[in-house]
């Protein structure tokens, strides 16, 4: 644990990556591995495509397989419903005016730059292969955790406040509401399929106290188990293609600065003085990554597009899912690195200007012997 609290986002990034390594030996059919596994007497997986069957380690079903892909739907769930239980509204009048300021405008920059993919060419594989979901996942869902952080060193207390509103970008809420407004028909049932897990856990964190408590741990435990079980279902190989690599750091840098920048803005044109909290919030939460999957299974659920062809655009959305979460996770990375240098940078700047607003204004008029 020491050794992974040096690296941004690794309690996600980390069993991640594990997983991932795993499923590209596991696809990779390695004669020796597969004979291990007959000998041990596992099952036979026929492959979908080749018809062929071989032996997998991801495979040999009971509680093992329960935390590989197969598990990731209902891991991912338990993490809603404990995140969603810690969403508070108690908050002071200008903690909730910062945090309603920053959810907006970093909304807005996620669904302009995503619209701007979608207007300019094919959604699904966009500006180096982003598509529209990976956009709107990484710009409009930050850390957490880090903007605690950062604002907790340089913000006040209304910039720490102001979580509890900003909290709201948890999950893959904010992402189906961007799409629908797109031109996505999602049916109602759809939004409650995916949104069910987080409405219950805020209901409990509303009116019991103790289930808050009691589900506070689930909001930081269950991430290396969803994350394991969503890399079981990439290829390792997927993080190493230049452009999604590529795709992936540009999608940090730029959530970092268009959204920092423009809630800065937001801040100080709504007349506050103190607009750190702005960049403390230009980063990508590292549970944005289950995004590309929460909206897969929401397509899937009947997802109809504003031309009506429903069937092949919910394979479409199922199709992209390693490689948006690829290249959600390298954003995750980037702006954990990035971010904090910004937001110490801006807090120069602040202090820089405070400074000279403060200096005793000179006397320039001529004295008598002048």
């Amino acid at each position: 644990m020491n050794f992974l609290r040096r690296i941004p986002g690794a309690l996600m990034i980390v069993p991640l990556l594990v997983g991932a390594i795993l499923n590209t030996i596991d696809k990779a059919h390695l004669s020796w591995v597969e004979a291990g596994l007959q000998w041990l007497g596992a099952s036979p997986v026929q492959d979908a495509a080749t018809g062929k069957q071989h032996f997998e380690f991801l495979e040999i079903g009971g509680f093992a397989s329960s935390l590989t892909g197969r598990g990731a739907t209902t891991l991912i769930a338990m993490f809603l419903v404990c995140v969603a239980s810690q969403m508070d509204f108690r908050v002071g009048g200008r903690s909730i005016k910062k945090g309603a300021i920053i959810t907006v405008a970093k909304l807005l920059v996620a669904v302009a730059s995503g619209y701007l993919i979608a207007a300019g060419s094919n959604e699904f594989d966009g500006l180096l292969g982003l598509s529209i979901v990976a956009v709107i996942a990484a710009m409009s869902n930050g850390n957490g955790g880090l903007y605690l952080a950062l604002t907790g060193e340089y913000g006040d207390r209304s910039d720490v406040g102001a979580v509890s509103v900003i909290s709201l970008n948890d999950g893959p809420f904010f992402t189906l509401l961007a799409l629908g407004l797109m031109g996505e028909r999602f049916p109602f049932v759809a939004f409650l399929a995916v949104l069910l897990p987080m409405l219950i856990g805020f209901v409990l964190g509303q009116v019991s106290s103790a289930a808050r408590a009691f589900l506070a741990p689930g909001e930081k435990l269950v991430i290396p188990f969803f994350a394991f079980a969503l890399g079981t279902t990439m290829n390792f190989w997927t993080f190493l293609d230049l452009e999604v690599l590529v795709g992936g750091v540009f999608l940090g840098v730029a959530t970092v600065f268009l959204t920092g920048t423009v809630s800065t803005w937001a801040l100080s044109l709504l007349g506050e003085r103190r607009t750190i909290a702005g960049y403390a919030e230009a980063s990508t939460a590292g549970n944005a990554v289950q995004t590309p999957l929460a909206i897969a299974l929401a397509a899937g659920g009947g997802v109809a597009s504003a031309e009506g062809a429903g069937v092949g655009r919910a394979e479409a959305y199922q199709q992209i899912v390693p490689i948006a979460t690829a290249q959600i996770s390298i954003a995750v990375m980037t702006t954990a690195l990035l971010c904090p240098l910004v937001v110490m940078w801006w807090n120069g700047r602040i202090a820089a200007a405070e400074s000279e607003d403060e200096k005793p204004a000179v006397d320039e008029t001529p004295s008598d012997h002048g």
